[in-house]
């Protein structure tokens, strides 16, 4: 029972759907600070596809982008259940955590926010 791994078919990697969720006008946007988070449900497989973004603009150094990244997909990986069972059948929920923040933070802030943006997220479905 490996539930708590973060898989290939949950990462965006196709470009369409990228495109689909930041230009469509039906995506919504929550903020929980560091950290916003862009979401779209559309119909398709019942997944959900993930999409980290780090921007150069706000950490310059890889290392840094690279740490964000890892403290964002562990602390989905451990709060994405709720996301899962919130899903309805023949719906796919596409979700980008975007970082806004010029500065690095502790892995427990980074955790509470995307708790709080999942929380936000399930209760408004």
């Amino acid at each position: 029972m490996k539930s708590a791994g973060f898989p290939k078919r949950e990462r965006m990697v196709s470009m369409a759907l990228t495109e689909e969720l930041f230009t469509s006008g039906q995506s919504k946007s929550l903020t929980a600070f560091p950290l916003r988070a862009v979401y779209l449900l559309k119909s398709g497989n019942p997944t959900i596809q993930v999409l980290i973004s780090v921007p150069k603009k706000k950490l310059r150094h890889a290392v840094d982008r690279n740490r964000v990244k890892r403290q964002i997909r562990e602390a989905y990986r451990h709060s994405r259940q709720p996301l899962l069972n919130m899903i309805p059948e023949g719906q796919c929920l596409l979700l980008a955590f975007v970082w806004m923040s010029d500065r690095l933070a502790p892995s427990a802030t980074v955790a509470r926010s995307v708790q709080k943006l999942v929380g936000r997220i399930t209760e408004k479905q």
